[in-house]
C-alpha cells in the first residue's frame, strides 16, 4: 500500500487537508469510471452591486494606471513594501508549518509510539485546522479593538509557543497541544495579514502588495521542504525543523515593533496625528489631508464605536459583503484544488516522474509562476477580471483532464494531455482564485466590520476544507475520476459566473470610495 505525499495541495492552496494528508490508499483501489457525467448549471439571476456613487468627489484613479509601476519604475510602493513585508512574513510561517510536518510524520509516529496509526498521524498533521478555525472567527474582535499590529504580536506568541512544545514533545498529548496551538495562530494570520496589507498600501498598489501572501506562503513551503531532506536519514532532525519552525514567529513578533498600525484604525481611535504621519510616510505628503477627509467622513456613517456587533453583518450593506465572502471560498474550495493536486501525484507518476519530492517541485514552480504573473497583472487588469480569467482557465483544464481519461486515446497522448490540464489549473489557480479572494473582500468589506466579515468568511473556507478532505476520495472510489473532475469543471464555471454577477471592480479605488458606491448612506 503506497502512500501519497499531499505537500504539493499545501504549495496552492495554503491550506492543510485532514483527510488527504492523513489515510493512505491503495492505487488499485481507485477506477477511472468512463461514463459521462452531467452537470446542470443554473442560470444566476442576480443584481450585479456595481453601482458607483456618482455623487463622489474622490476621481476614480483605476483609469489613470495605465501601466504597471514596475514598468514605469515607479517607486510609490517602496514605502509601504518594509511594512507589507514583515506582515506577509506571517504567511511564510503559514507555508513553513504546513509543509513542516509532511516528510517527519513517519519518525514522530515512530518515537511517540502511533506508527501505523493512520488516523493519529493524520489527526496531528491536521488538528491545526480546528486551531485555525478558531483563530479566524475570534481575529475581527481582537483587530477591531487592538489594530493590526498588536494583533500580530499577540498572535506570534500561540505561534511560538506551538512550535516549541510540539518540537520538546514526548506524547501524542503534547505534540497534539502544539499543533493546535499553530493552528490558532495559523487562523489568526490568515485572516489578519490581508486586512493589514489592504489598509496600509497606497490604493495604485494595494493588489500587487496584496500579491505577496501567497508568495510568502509558497516559499515557506518549500523551505520546510528544503529543511526536510535530512529527515530521510535523521529521524530526530523533526525536532530541529519544528525549533527552526518559532523562529518566523518571533521575526514577525519584532518586526511589528517598527513597522506602522493602520492609518484607518488610528483615525478610528482618535489618534489623527498618528494617522497623519502613517500617511504622510507610507502615501506621500500630498495624500495627508484628502484621506484624513475620508476617513473620518465614513467614520461618521459608521459610527465612532472601535468594536462593531456580530449582528452587523446582518444588516445591508454589509450583509451582502459578508455573503460574497463566504461564497467566493466555498467556491474555491469546491472547485476542488486540494482533489486535483492530490492526484497530481498519480498523474506525474503515470509519465514517468516516481519521485514525489520532484512532482512538488514542479507544482511549487508551476504556482509560483503564478503568483508572480497575479503579482504584476492584479493593479494591471482588475481583480474581476483575473478571478473570472482563472476560473475559465480551471474549467477548460477540468475538462481537458475529463476528456483524457474518457475517450479512447493513445496512451502517451492521454498522459500528456492530462499534464497539461493539471498544470493548466494549477497555474490558473495560482493566478486568481487563489490570491484574488483574499485581496478582494477586505477591499469590499466597510472599515467597521471588515474583520468580522473576514473572520467569518475564512471560517467558512476552513469548514469548506475540511469537508472537501473528508469526501474526496470515497467520491473517486464510488463514481471515478473522470466524473469528480467534471463536477470540479461545472463549479469553477459557476465560480466565474458568481464572480461576473457579484463582484464590483476595486482597481485604483480607496476603499472609502468603495464603501460609499456599495452603500448609499455613506
Amino acid at each position: 500500500m503506497n502512500t501519497i505525499d499531499f505537500v504539493s495541495s499545501a504549495i496552492i492552496s495554503t491550506h492543510s487537508n485532514p483527510k488527504l494528508i492523513s489515510f493512505s490508499i491503495p492505487k488499485s483501489n481507485i477506477k477511472i469510471k468512463t461514463k459521462p457525467y452531467s452537470h446542470c448549471l443554473s442560470k444566476l439571476r442576480v443584481s450585479a452591486i456595481k453601482d458607483h456613487n456618482p455623487d463622489s468627489h474622490i476621481p476614480n484613479v483605476a483609469d489613470q494606471v495605465t501601466k504597471h509601476p514596475l514598468v514605469e519604475n515607479d517607486l510609490g510602493w517602496l514605502p509601504a513594501f518594509p511594512h507589507v513585508l514583515i506582515a506577509s512574513m506571517s504567511n511564510f510561517t503559514f507555508g513553513y508549518h504546513i509543509g513542516v510536518m509532511n516528510g517527519p510524520i513517519v519518525s514522530i509516529a515512530q518515537e511517540l509510539g502511533f506508527q501505523g496509526n493512520s488516523f493519529i498521524e493524520g489527526l496531528v498533521v491536521s488538528i491545526f485546522i480546528a486551531g485555525a478555525f478558531i483563530g479566524s472567527i475570534s481575529t475581527g474582535s481582537l483587530v477591531d479593538k487592538l489594530g493590526c499590529r498588536l494583533t500580530f504580536q499577540i498572535d506570534a506568541i500561540p505561534l511560538i509557543l506551538g512550535a516549541i512544545i510540539s518540537a520538546n514533545a514526548h506524547s501524542l498529548d503534547e505534540i497534539l497541544w502544539g499543533r493546535f496551538l499553530v493552528g490558532l495562530g495559523i487562523g489568526v494570520n490568515a485572516v489578519l495579514v490581508p486586512i493589514y496589507i489592504s489598509e496600509v498600501a497606497p490604493t495604485k498598489y494595494r493588489g500587487s502588495l496584496g500579491s505577496l501572501c501567497q508568495i510568502g506562503t509558497c516559499l515557506g513551503i518549500i523551505a520546510s521542504l528544503s529543511l526536510g531532506i535530512p529527515s530521510e536519514n535523521d529521524p530526530h532532525w523533526w525536532r530541529t525543523m519544528l525549533y527552526i519552525a518559532s523562529v518566523p514567529g518571533f521575526i514577525v513578533g519584532l518586526g511589528m515593533q517598527f513597522a506602522v498600525d493602520s492609518p484607518r484604525w488610528l483615525c478610528k481611535a482618535g489618534r489623527i496625528n498618528d494617522a497623519k504621519k502613517v500617511i504622510r510616510e507610507l502615501w506621500g505628503a500630498s495624500e495627508v489631508e484628502g484621506a484624513i477627509e475620508e476617513f473620518q467622513s465614513v467614520s461618521k456613517n459608521d459610527g465612532s464605536d472601535l468594536d462593531s456587533r456580530w449582528s452587523e453583518i446582518l444588516e445591508q450593506p454589509h450583509s451582502r459583503v459578508a455573503f460574497i465572502g463566504g461564497a467566493l471560498f466555498v467556491l474555491q474550495q469546491f472547485a476542488g484544488i486540494n482533489g486535483v493536486l492530490y492526484f497530481s501525484s498519480l498523474t506525474f507518476h503515470d509519465v514517468g516522474i516516481q519521485s514525489s519530492a520532484l512532482a512538488s517541485l514542479f507544482v511549487g514552480l508551476t504556482n509560483f509562476a503564478g503568483a508572480l504573473c497575479a503579482l504584476y497583472l492584479i493593479d494591471k487588469e482588475g481583480r474581476q477580471k483575473l478571478i473570472i480569467g482563472s476560473y475559465l482557465g480551471m474549467a477548460i483544464s477540468m475538462f481537458l483532464v475529463v476528456y483524457a481519461v474518457i475517450f479512447p486515446l493513445d496512451e502517451q497522448l492521454s498522459n500528456n494531455l492530462s499534464i497539461l490540464g493539471t498544470i493548466m489549473y494549477i497555474f490558473s489557480f495560482a493566478i486568481g482564485a487563489g490570491p484574488v479572494t483574499g485581496i478582494i473582500i477586505p477591499e469590499l468589506s466597510s472599515t467597521k466590520t471588515r474583520g468580522k466579515i473576514m473572520g467569518l468568511s475564512f471560517s467558512t473556507h476552513w469548514v469548506c476544507n475540511f469537508v472537501v478532505g473528508l469526501f474526496f476520495l470515497e467520491l473517486v472510489e464510488k463514481f471515478g475520476v473522470a466524473p469528480v473532475y467534471a463536477s470540479f469543471g461545472a463549479v469553477s464555471l459557476l465560480a466565474a459566473a458568481f464572480a461576473h454577477y457579484f463582484l464590483v471592480e476595486t482597481k485604483g479605488r480607496s476603499l472609502e470610495e468603495i464603501e460609499r458606491s456599495l452603500n448609499p448612506k455613506a
